[in-house]
């Protein structure tokens, strides 16, 4: 398979997806798999992905699985719970001239639910994956995900998503993708 033509404008956030954090999530090993799938999704696509941790020398970095399943990307340590509070992930970001942030992973009513307010104000679209995003408790997590919404972001699954980016089965990378869909359904 051919290297995809980066998307420009777009980058796929992976949100403290972190051992210590992940064995207190529900329904953490959907979580997982949904993060990877849309990792794998992402990096077919030519999206750009970074991953966040949080405090990383006391809670330890991110699932070593993940991170192989994107080997360049960049891995952010901070200690705010919104990426977009720690000065270095916003300016980074920021020079990456993006319009679209697409986010992942936990824990929901804390770090992806500031982020993604984070992502609003400094006036990009957002994007959270549905089915990849976890909480410790579900229900507290619902009702940040529909705060959310009503802020202006989106909440898609992650198929829905990336068929979206496709957006026709011309596309180079849609068999690889319909592989994967496959491969973590």
């Amino acid at each position: 398979m051919s290297t995809p033509t980066p998307l420009a404008g777009v980058l796929l956030l992976v949100v403290d997806l972190q051992p210590a954090f992940l064995k207190g999530i529900h329904q953490t090993e959907a979580v997982q798999k949904r993060c990877a799938f849309a990792i794998e999704a992402a990096a077919g696509l030519g999206i750009q992905v970074a991953f966040t941790e949080q405090l990383p020398r006391k809670l330890g970095g991110t699932a070593p699985e993940l991170l192989a399943l994107a080997p360049d990307a960049p891995v952010h340590a901070k200690s705010t719970f919104s990426a977009f509070g720690d000065d270095g992930i916003a300016e980074t970001i920021q020079n990456l001239e993006l319009d679209h942030l697409i986010i992942c992973g936990i824990e929901t009513p804390i770090c992806v639910y500031q982020t993604a307010l984070g992502a609003i104000n400094a006036n990009l679209q957002v994007t959270v994956l549905s089915d990849a995003v976890g909480a410790r408790r579900p229900e507290d997590a619902a009702f940040c995900l529909s705060a959310l919404v009503r802020a202006g972001v989106h909440l898609l699954p992650s198929e829905s998503v990336f068929y979206a980016l496709l957006h026709d089965a011309t596309h180079p990378f849609f068999k690889g993708y319909t592989q994967l869909v496959k491969k973590y359904t």
